[in-house]
Order: structure tokens, then sequence, then C-alpha cells
């Protein structure tokens, strides 16, 4: 059998270890090293996830460059160094190649760990922050901006192998049915590889939104129930395995969740909680009612919203992070606001805003990435619009959307919807259409029924306003945009 890493364009490389970056630690531990990481990066503005398995990449060779937020980081660390400096190798010297002929392609098996070593994703780091105009953005799957806009094509389009291109070395595994093959026990590589889908899915969720991506994301997650079917040689490998396969079990609920398949997520998320009440994952656990909190409210179902947000907050709390309590107060506070509580929901808002005023820690979970002030604007506003308060509802959805990262262009394009949408309700038509038209603006870009569920609740709205500034516009040109399939 071939190796998976033999290529024309690209041979085989040994690795090797990191000696300048290993010797500039000291003799700090791995995990007291990449806590100086994380501190460092809190005084530029940058949002890095080091911990101590990423600093042993660093040492072991794995990583040969970092991403632009890592290096912006190291270089404030050790002012005065270059990358050469602290033992990486020249940023164009791994870039990654762009994807093999199909006669190229290697046999059909679990993507092996050198494999997910030597390729582009993992040359360079791909797990935090990122610049979306970077040509070099190693998520920016290839390096040109020609390319670039093929990706974004395909993947608008639904185009499954450009989108498994996109999701990384675990999305191109075979599944072991289909190949009439066993899997063997799992490793060290196919554990990184799964943790990288998990960031891959989420990224591409951030851009692009879930409807283009939900059905391809269900691949890579029958492959780890697989692989745990299989079975590991190590504890530490089946842990990161199962945390990764409830992980990723929560990312693909997402992604039926935010594309109207309600029963898919239901599903998803259930899977995600018993993997962890199975492990005593209590982080797994926190996340997985923290979702099911939310879909219950979108479902319709209030109390259990409360429910739920409340067990997660008690799974939570020992974990020691305010923002994850923060994020889970908002939660319940969007039950409250489906039971028409307006009491229970202003508690609930005031705790989550305390909490989010305690600031970041080392204890917030990878996965709450996406927490910052806008999405605690947005989620408050939906409180508001919930409870009927469409002036106070549509105040915190415009400062949502003005402080949204660009790099969240499918949260954009959510804030600004529900923007629409109250103005509409709150007798303001022609913002609401000015606002509406932004979305749709926004709309090549995103698939989210979700939000063109909202958008067609606020044209509705609109219907009797056609006279108003920019309503016919508004209203002409959603009617004539494409609807998903």
């Amino acid at each position: 059998m071939a190796s998976s890493t033999a290529t024309a364009s690209q041979p085989n490389r040994p690795l090797r270890p990191n000696l300048a970056f290993r010797q500039l630690r000291g003799r700090r531990s791995p995990a007291e090293f990449a806590a100086q990481v994380r501190r460092a990066a809190r005084e530029i503005g940058e949002r890095v996830s080091c911990d101590a398995r990423y600093i042993g990449r660093v040492e072991a060779g794995e990583i040969r460059c970092p991403n632009y937020a890592y290096e912006r980081v190291f270089l404030h660390m050790f002012p005065g160094r270059t990358l050469a400096d602290l033992g990486f190798a020249p940023r164009e010297s791994v870039r990654g190649r762009g994807p093999r002929p199909a006669e190229e392609a290697p046999a059909a098996r679990i993507i092996s760990p050198a494999y997910v070593t030597h390729e582009a994703p993992a040359a360079f780091e791909p797990y935090d922050k990122h610049d979306p105009h970077d040509p070099h953005d190693p998520y920016d799957t290839h390096q040109n901006h020609e390319e670039s806009d093929v990706l974004r094509r395909a993947f608008m389009t639904g185009g499954g192998a450009t989108v498994a291109a996109a999701l990384g070395p675990f999305a191109l595994t075979i599944d072991a049915a289909a190949a009439d093959r066993p899997l063997g026990r799992a490793g060290s590589g196919e554990a990184a590889a799964l943790e990288e889908a998990v960031r891959r899915i989420r990224l591409l969720d951030d851009r692009h939104g879930a409807d283009g991506l939900y059905r391809r994301a269900a691949a890579p997650l029958r492959t780890a129930y697989t692989l745990l079917d299989a079975g590991t040689t190590r504890q530490t490998t089946a842990d990161r395995l199962h945390s990764g396969a409830g992980e990723l079990a929560i990312s693909v609920g997402w992604l039926a969740h935010d594309s109207g398949r309600f029963d898919d997520a239901r599903s998803h998320y259930a899977e995600a909680l018993a993997t962890a009440r199975m492990t005593g994952d209590a982080a797994l656990e926190a996340h997985a009612f923290c979702n099911t909190a939310f879909l219950a409210r979108d479902a319709g179902r209030p109390r259990e919203a409360v429910r739920a947000a409340q067990a997660a907050q008690r799974v939570g709390r020992p974990l020691g992070s305010a923002r994850l309590m923060s994020l889970l107060a908002l939660r319940e506070a969007g039950g409250w606001a489906g039971l028409a509580d307006r009491t229970g929901c202003e508690q609930a808002l005031a705790r989550a805003q305390a909490l989010y005023a305690r600031g970041r820690s080392e204890a917030d979970p990878e996965w709450m990435s996406f927490y910052g002030e806008a999405e605690l604007e947005g989620l408050e506003a939906q409180c508001w619009s919930t409870l009927g308060d469409w002036p106070r509802a549509a105040r915190h959805a415009r400062r949502a959307a003005q402080l949204q990262d660009p790099h969240f262009t499918r949260n954009i394009a959510l804030y600004t919807a529900e923007l629409a949408d109250d103005l509409a309700r709150g007798g303001r038509p022609d913002a609401a259409a000015a606002a509406g038209m932004r979305v749709l603006d926004l709309l090549d870009q995103v698939q989210s029924s979700r939000i063109q569920t909202m958008l067609a609740g606020t044209a509705r709205v609109l219907l009797p306003h056609r006279r108003a500034s920019g309503v016919s516009d508004f209203l002409d040109r959603h009617a004539s945009a494409p609807r998903m399939a």
C-alpha cells in the first residue's frame, strides 16, 4: 500500500525537532509556557487557544510554521527575533499544494498521522484567530484569490468534493463499511485529525452558514464513532476521541439546528450528551446542554430551554469560566422570554452581563471563540424581541451587527436580519427595508435557513407598507432572491 504522504510534488520528510523553540521554553513546563503564550496574546489583542499539546507539537517539529496570529504573539514575546530565530521554517517553504488529481489519491484508509503532519493544513497551525484577507491564510484552502473564489462558489452550490477538501484530512476518510474492510485501532493521528475537523466545520459555519455544510459534515461524525468502536491502544487517545466525537456531534447538531432540521439536531445533541456522561466529561456535558437549551427555545419549548440551561450551569460552574456561565445565563434568559416571564428574563440577563464583565480566563472553552460582546448583544436582542419590546430589541441588534468581527459573516447577516425584523415590527418600515437590503447583500456568502426564515417574516410584515421609502425595492429583490432547497 502506498504511503498517504507520497506525492510527486512533496516527498515524505522526517520530523525535525524545533530545538530553538524548546530552548526558549527553558525550565517551564509546556503547560506553563502555553499559559505565558496566552497572556502575551491578550496583551496585543490576539486570541489563541495555546495549550501544552500545541507547545509539544511545535517542539516536535509537527508545526513547521505558525499561523499569523501565533507569529505575532511569538514575535511580541521575543522582540528582535525572527521566525527563523525561533526555529521555524520560511513560510513560503510550507505553503500547501492544491488538491491532487484523482489518480494520485492514496489507497482507501483512514488518513495517517503522517498526512496530518505534512499536509498544508497542519504545516500551519489553524487553531485560532486568523486573517480572512490574508493570502497565506491556512484556511484559504487554495492559496490564491482565484482559487479561493472557486471554493466559495463551490461551497455555495453544494460542491461536495470542494467542501470535503475544506474540512481537512478527517473529512477525506473512507467509511469502513463502504470500503468493506475493518478499521485498525485509532491512534493520536486520527484523534488530531478529528479535532481538526471540528475546528474547520466551525470556521466554515462562521463564514458561510450551515445549509451547504450539514450533509457533508455528517460523514466525519460517522467515522468518529466507527473509530471509537474500533478501540484504541491508549486511554489518553480514547479520551481525546470521545471528546472529539462529542464536540463533532454538537457541531453537526448545530448545523442541523441552524438549517431548520430540529429533529436531527436534537438527536445529535443527545448523542453528545450521552458521550459526555459515559466519560465523565463535564465540559462536553455543559456544551451539549447549552446547545440543547438553544434548540428548545427555537423549537417552541421554552420551559425545556430553561431546564437545560440551568442543568448546563450546574455542570459548568466547577469549570471556572465566567464567560461560559454568562452564555448559559443567556440561554436561560431566552427560555424565560419564551415563557413571557419578563422578570425571570431580566434577572438572567443581569447575571449574564455581570459574568461577562469578569473577562476572559484560561478556563474558557475553545468552542466559545464566537462569544464576544456582539453575541451578548445579539442574544439579548432576541430576548427583547420575544418579549415584544421592539425598540429595545432593535438597539441591541444594531449594536451586535456593529460590533461583530468581519470574519463572522454569518453572524453579521443574522444580527442584521434580527434588526430588520425588530424595526419592521416596531413601526419603522423604511429602516427595516434598508437593513433587509444589507442582509440580501450577504446571502451570496451565507447559507442559513434561520436567516432566510427571519427575512421572509420581515417581508410579510412589510407587505402593507409598500409605499414607504425603500420597501418596494426590498420586497421585489427579496421575492426574486434564490431560495435554498
